[in-house]
């Protein structure tokens, strides 16, 4: 059973930083293409990272040079260290595959900026 857990969020001031991090089950790990993606209130979910199987990264315009995207095969964990945190950063961070399969959906991480 393919399962995606999310954690790592909190409350943080603007300019802070924050690593969030998303756990795999059920899936060969290694082989896949993970993204990080968004929803803020009032908004559709958005792409906001993604690591392929060989470590190669792209990122959303909104956050680049901000944000960086890893993964530890070993532990079935890809990470996403915030860096620089604007209020319009404030989400509920998700990952999935991309594109994203809609069982897959975890809970979440709430992630809040102060301004």
């Amino acid at each position: 059973q393919v399962e995606f857990v999310e954690s790592g969020g909190g409350l943080v001031q603007a300019g802070g930083s924050l690593r969030v991090s998303c756990t795999a089950s059920g899936i060969t790990f290694s082989a896949n293409a993970i993204a990080w993606y968004r929803q803020a209130p009032g908004k559709q979910r958005e792409l906001v990272t993604l690591i392929n199987s060989s470590s190669n990264t792209n990122y959303a315009d909104s956050v680049k040079g901000r944000f960086t995207i890893s993964r530890d095969n070993a532990k079935n964990t890809v990470y996403l260290q915030m860096n620089s945190l604007k209020p319009e950063d404030t989400a509920v961070y998700y990952c999935n595959f991309i594109p994203p399969k809609g069982p897959y959906w975890g809970q979440g991480t709430q992630v809040t900026v102060s301004s």
